[in-house]
């Protein structure tokens, strides 16, 4: 156990911004090229216009009845998140060295674990489970939608997440498909997180050994589900959902949140760069997904594969400017901070320093809390200040599930305030911001609004005080989980 400012991402940029990189994912494949919004793509009246082309180069989005949105829906949203698909149980076990590369290998590694169950202490939920847990813990109403299986480690992962206060909604088809399909294709999905002597993590599951998603017998969303969709203020997505749901289903899922005015948060992680060169329905759902968000979370090396630039600020003005409905690009700068970039706007947090124990999990924590601040309205800099916090007090524990941040500690430390702050770093990712951009900063400084060549600084001790107030009544609300 040591003390560092925690890092949810080892790509931490230390090259000279402002440089194109030569292979961006949206160039070397037309299929995802982003249009500009002045282009055919235009939101006009109650209708969004999908098919587009920029630069001569078309957007392929399929034709399907779910493509053209209506966006006079006004219903009561009594969820405050809900999360789509990624519902697994992770397995984890200290090994003596990580699984073997090969893929043939790898398989017959997986199975040999596979066939007899670990020991239940060594289970947790992971995937989605560790978004919506934080998200509850902060006070947040939660459902989580998904496919969990009948057999003892789904009856596991409901017990968890109904202990917690979070509301399972079921996907399955209506028909008899089911009863076709052999047992594994409708069990929980495990993932297996092996850890070496050097606390490196493995990971693998049944879904990496097969083209098809995990539940590709899943093709359409069932009422209870587009009710759900309908009732969520926010509906999270992130790119491992493509190894259990259809990208088909995906879209659809995408789709039906914009007609019904459910604000979207997409995270690609990992996955979105073999998205972007993986099927035509992989492609479409990825394209429409970075379009049609409204809140867009990266790495800062997941942002410059897509865009092709390596400053982290200008990738996020970069997917704001193509996308549709687009009101935030966040971007994780690892144990720098992160930022959030709007249409006016750049909002900047360094990390919080820790006793960091494992980082599986602080990035759906951060999720979590980045829509705390969202939903609650709450400025763009406290948004940043609490996931910080609620990552690096995800990062003290050990491993995800039930073991991401608890309230106490969230709170804990924020008054603790020990910032990681990095002048020199800051002003050089922002030397090249236009002055005519709103650009605060937290700091330590001890006068608030305080303005700096580049930016305005924003008092920690202020935003402290602020979030304190915010977090203490949830506390005193009785929301937090035993």
């Amino acid at each position: 156990m040591h003390q560092q400012a925690l890092t949810l991402n080892p790509h931490v940029p230390t090259f000279s911004y402002g440089t194109r990189v030569s292979h961006p994912l949206f160039i070397h494949n037309p299929r995802l090229r982003i249009p500009l919004l002045k282009t055919s793509c235009v939101v006009k009246g109650s209708h969004v216009k999908v098919g587009c082309r920029s630069n001569g180069v078309e957007v392929n989005v399929k034709d399907n009845k779910c493509c053209v949105f209506s966006n006079g829906f006004v219903g009561e949203k009594v969820v405050d998140v809900a999360t789509l698909g990624n519902l697994c149980v992770d397995v984890v076990l200290s090994v003596p060295k990580l699984p073997p590369l090969g893929f043939d290998d790898r398989k017959e590694y997986m199975e040999q674990l596979a066939k007899t169950p670990p020991d239940k202490k060594y289970w947790e939920a992971g995937g989605n489970c560790n978004m919506a847990i934080a998200a509850a813990r902060l006070g947040l109403r939660c459902n989580v939608i998904g496919h969990i299986g009948n057999e003892i480690y789904g009856k596991f992962l409901l017990d968890v997440l109904r202990d917690e206060g979070i509301n399972v909604i079921g996907m399955r088809e209506e028909d008899d498909t089911i009863n076709t399909l052999s047992r594994s294709e409708y069990e929980t999905l495990l993932c297996w997180v092996l850890v070496d002597p050097l606390q490196r993590h493995g990971f693998c599951s049944r879904a990496d050994f097969s083209k098809e998603p995990a539940f590709a017998w899943m093709k359409t969303l069932s009422d209870e589900v587009k009710s759900n969709i309908q009732k969520s203020k926010v509906l999270f997505c992130n790119g491992y959902g493509f190894d259990e749901l259809p990208a088909g289903l995906i879209s659809c899922a995408l789709e039906y949140a914009v007609e019904v005015n459910t604000s979207i948060f997409f995270d690609p992680g990992p996955k979105g760069k073999s998205l972007a060169v993986g099927t035509p329905d992989e492609q479409d759902a990825l394209a429409k997904l970075l379009r049609f968000s409204d809140v867009l979370l990266l790495t800062s090396e997941e942002a410059e594969s897509i865009t092709g630039l390596r400053n982290p600020i200008a990738a996020g003005k970069e997917l704001l400017s193509k996308g549709v409905r687009t009101k935030w690009v966040i971007i994780k700068m690892g144990s720098k901070g992160s930022v959030l970039i709007t249409r006016s706007s750049i909002s900047c947090a360094p990390s919080f320093k820790v006793n960091v124990m494992d980082t599986v999990g602080c990035g759906d924590s951060f999720v979590a809390a980045i829509a705390y601040g969202y939903i609650h309205n709450m400025p763009l800099v406290h948004t940043l200040t609490i996931a910080n916090a609620v990552g690096a007090a995800t990062a003290t524990g050990c491993g995800a599930g039930r073991n991401v941040a608890r309230l106490q500690e969230v709170v804990r430390l924020i008054k603790e305030s020990n910032l990681n702050e990095d002048d020199n770093f800051w002003n050089k990712l922002l030397e090249e911001s236009s002055n005519k951009e709103d650009i605060k900063i937290l700091s330590k400084t001890t006068v608030n609004g305080t303005k700096n060549r580049f930016f305005n600084l924003v008092n920690l001790q202020k935003v402290v005080g602020e979030v304190l107030h915010k977090l203490e009544a949830s506390l005193a609300d009785g929301v937090l989980s035993s």
